[in-house]
């Protein structure tokens, strides 16, 4: 028969889930719950065999592979099991705030693991702290998650089978769940005051302990209790803790073992408002969204023995669990909301594209056959490998953000539908900043500004320098007088006039014009030629600094360039 049990020796900090498996020989398979029905059987005919000696598994998941997982005794590598019925991954944020870095990540690898084994990804938003509920806060997280191009396949947004994907919206489904735990003895209603509970701090706290609740209304008989509840005594539902927490393997942080009742009091699961605590919504909720992995932060780590007994008590089948490490600055300090340029709204305001920011927070992390800068989407999620994440912190430098999004920018320009997005992008910039005091409406053509956005990349880290004062004369033509041009060189006339004549022949090519800005020394008196570049610089943009002149030339055109120097001439 089988025996439910967790593999022993190295192979059982790799798996991270219990397994069943034949006494004799570990023969086994996941056990939440088998892959399929193939498999059980197999594993049934295995055990009825009573073979001897080391066999692996080979899963059968009828909807999208056919694995040898090679998962026996003494077996040193690190397994995630992905059932046959498919991933189902969330991230819960609370709309207590806007997202930020370190939650970007964690919902970054949800995503990634989820479209790595082809399952979804569901956006859930944990609102029943209402007293802290930032206004427009829900609606922002979701639209940073499109910006970032990780947007959910379910979410209050979209929908989905398993909804509503607000907690406040499943208050009810909390209330039957605490009812049920009530009704096994699994909870029960507390009383106590505020007043009380605050005492019990203080003392706590004056006699140098934890701070805990001693269990008191755990100890009341069912007569009283409906005493209370008939006198509509305000009250809570706490659960019931129990010793003897069993171990649990996490993927990422192995074996752990919290004693939870030996440490706090009984926790709270249904506030006095009728809101539940995290405690239990994210419980009742992963369960009936049939989530299969929680990929959530190493701060909940000592949590989930306590969430391990609910789902015990609930007599549900729990998660695999990965808690991912913590994303720090730099100098191993804390990432504090309070810096304020951790938001991601700050990165999308300061012109950052998306691919530079998902790959930078996971370039200082782990979990990636390779850390690279320039990395696509595509190449995190196929590079991706939850096994592989470790349990040091990631140290996240944000200095090198820019040289991030440079690479980024350049990947986009070279791109043929990802530079036609940057061109709509900077088509909405220039009319933004100079929309009346442009001339010449062919600025705003795809084909000009694809000509500008190829000669000035990898020399840009943003897109909107673009519409900076430096970059001006690309979009509006200046004003230049003959007095400035004549403080350069007397001769400005002259080296006008030989410009004029020879756009007229020459190839627009940096090559052919640089050879011909050359040969104009030759043809002047005594204006040599660094004064030659500044002239024509100075006529073409009324700038004295800025890209070479030939760049300039072929930026603006040979149609353009004709206008400029004649307007010049005219004047």
């Amino acid at each position: 028969m089988f025996f439910p049990a967790i593999i022993n020796g190295p192979s059982a900090r790799s798996l991270g889930l219990v397994v069943k498996y034949c006494q004799l020989c570990s023969y086994g398979g996941c056990g939440r719950p088998l892959h399929c029905a193939q498999t059980a059987l197999a594993l049934k005919r295995h055990c009825r065999a009573q073979g001897t000696g080391a066999s692996s598994v080979h899963w059968r998941a009828a909807d999208c592979h056919t694995v040898n997982h090679g998962v026996s005794a003494g077996d040193s590598r690190r397994y995630v099991c992905t059932e046959s019925e498919g991933v189902r991954v969330r991230f819960a944020p609370s709309p207590t705030g806007f997202l930020h870095l370190g939650g970007l990540r964690t919902a970054l690898y949800n995503y990634i693991f989820a479209k790595k084994h082809r399952g979804s990804f569901v956006l859930r938003l944990e609102d029943t702290d209402q007293s802290r509920l930032v206004p427009g806060a829900a609606q922002s997280i979701e639209d940073m998650l499109e910006w970032a191009g990780i947007p959910p396949d379910e979410s209050p947004r979209r929908g989905g089978a398993y909804g509503p994907y607000q907690q406040s919206q499943r208050l009810e489904l909390y209330r039957e769940a605490a009812q049920t735990l009530v009704s096994r003895g699994m909870a029960y209603r507390c009383f106590c005051s505020p007043q009380r509970l605050e005492l019990l701090k203080k003392e706590a706290l004056r006699s140098r302990q934890t701070p805990r609740y001693d269990n008191r209304c755990r100890h009341l008989r069912s007569d009283q209790v409906e005493e209370k509840l008939g006198r509509s005594q305000p009250h809570v539902i706490r659960f019931r803790l129990e010793e003897g927490v069993e171990p649990f393997e996490d993927v990422v942080f192995g074996w752990n073992r919290h004693e939870v009742a030996a440490v706090e009091g009984d926790p709270v699961i249904i506030k006095a408002d009728g809101f539940p605590t995290y405690h239990l919504a994210n419980v009742v909720d992963d369960h009936h969204m049939h989530i299969s992995h929680v990929l959530r932060g190493t701060e909940w780590l000592i949590s989930t023995s306590k969430h391990l007994l609910m789902y015990k008590a609930f007599g549900w089948q729990p998660p695999t669990f990965a808690h991912l490490p913590l994303l720090l600055n730099k100098d191993g300090s804390k990432l504090s909301k309070r810096q304020g340029d951790i938001f991601i709204e700050h990165f999308v305001a300061g012109g950052y594209l998306p691919e530079s920011l998902l790959d930078i927070i996971t370039n200082c992390g782990s979990g990636f056959t390779n850390n690279r800068p320039g990395r696509t989407l595509d190449e995190l999620i196929s590079e991706f490998d939850v096994t592989k994440i470790t349990t040091h912190s990631a140290l996240l430098d944000l200095d090198k953000l820019p040289d991030f999004n440079r690479i980024h920018l350049l990947q986009r320009i070279g791109d043929d539908g990802k530079c036609r997005s940057l061109v709509r992008d900077l088509q909405g910039h220039i009319e933004q900043v100079y929309g009346p005091q442009i001339e010449d409406k062919d600025v705003l053509h795809q084909e000009y500004i694809e000509r500008i956005l190829q000669l000035r990349k990898g020399h840009i880290t943003y897109l909107q320098e673009l519409v900076s004062p430096a970059y001006s004369y690309l979009w509006v033509r200046p004003t230049v007088s003959q007095g400035q041009l004549q403080q350069v060189s007397a001769e400005f006339n002259t080296i006008l006039a030989l410009v004029l004549e020879l756009i007229q022949t020459v190839d627009f090519t940096p090559q052919a014009l640089n050879l011909e800005l050359k040969g104009l020394q030759q043809k002047t008196k005594s204006t040599k030629y660094s004064a030659t570049m500044k002239l024509l610089r100075l006529a073409l943009s009324g700038q004295q600094q800025g890209p070479s002149v030939a760049e300039m030339m072929i930026s603006l055109g040979p149609k353009e360039v004709y206008h400029r120097l004649q307007r010049v001439l005219n004047c």
